[in-house]
């Protein structure tokens, strides 16, 4: 019903194991693609056998679902979370919990056959108003960690949970890979969900 997120204090190596011996799967970021705090979903922390302190995170980017570790000082102070939003691809409903209780569900659209919404666990990385009204993203946008095959989301295929300007589409399957939500629910979300949140897609 919690996670943990924290953002890098250093742009340290990613390891594929807890050491410094483990091949390197990537490098901390401070930003994200659009010039937000980039915050990492942490996994697990272990101790090496000279004390040190490693923690595992999961690592934005394609492929979706990469792993690695970084050591417990490459990583400013760590933050809970207690959303979750949980993303239904089969009933085209998504529902956002808070400490284990449902706070807020919507109707959906989602990715199309040929360029699918991915399952997996990420999370929130960023949120913004939409100041020019009437566009595809509707009033408000999330971006997270989740990267579709092509995506309407600029610079990166970044999946974004986000309003509409074609509520007809919704519930379906008419995005590149976002999820789409209409715009008076995602207004109410995005009183609800902070950055940090964990995603599920299922």
């Amino acid at each position: 019903t919690i996670s943990r997120f924290a953002f890098a204090r250093v742009g340290a190596p990613v390891h594929s194991t807890p050491s410094v011996l483990g091949a390197r799967v990537g490098r901390l970021r401070f930003q994200t693609e659009d010039g937000f705090p980039e915050p990492y979903l942490l996994l697990r922390a272990r101790i090496d056998s000279r004390g040190r302190q490693w923690v595992q995170l999961r690592v934005p980017g394609r492929p979706n679902g990469r792993t690695g570790w970084v050591v417990r000082g490459a990583l400013a102070r760590f933050h809970i979370a207690h959303e979750h939003l949980r993303i239904n691809r089969t009933t085209l409903l998504a529902v956002l919990y808070r400490n284990g209780t449902p706070i807020w569900r919507s109707r959906i659209g989602v990715g199309t056959p040929s360029t699918p919404t991915p399952a997996g666990h990420y999370i929130v990385r960023e949120r913004f108003s939409i100041a020019k009204r009437g566009g595809i993203y509707g009033p408000y946008a999330f971006g997270t960690s989740a990267y579709s095959v092509l995506s309407d989301w600029p610079r990166g295929g970044v999946v974004g949970v986000h309003g509409t300007n074609a509520p007809g589409l919704i519930p379906g399957r008419p995005s590149h890979g976002c999820v789409r939500v209409p715009n008076a629910a995602i207004l109410r979300l995005s009183r609800l969900m902070p950055v940090g949140t964990s995603v599920e897609i299922i």
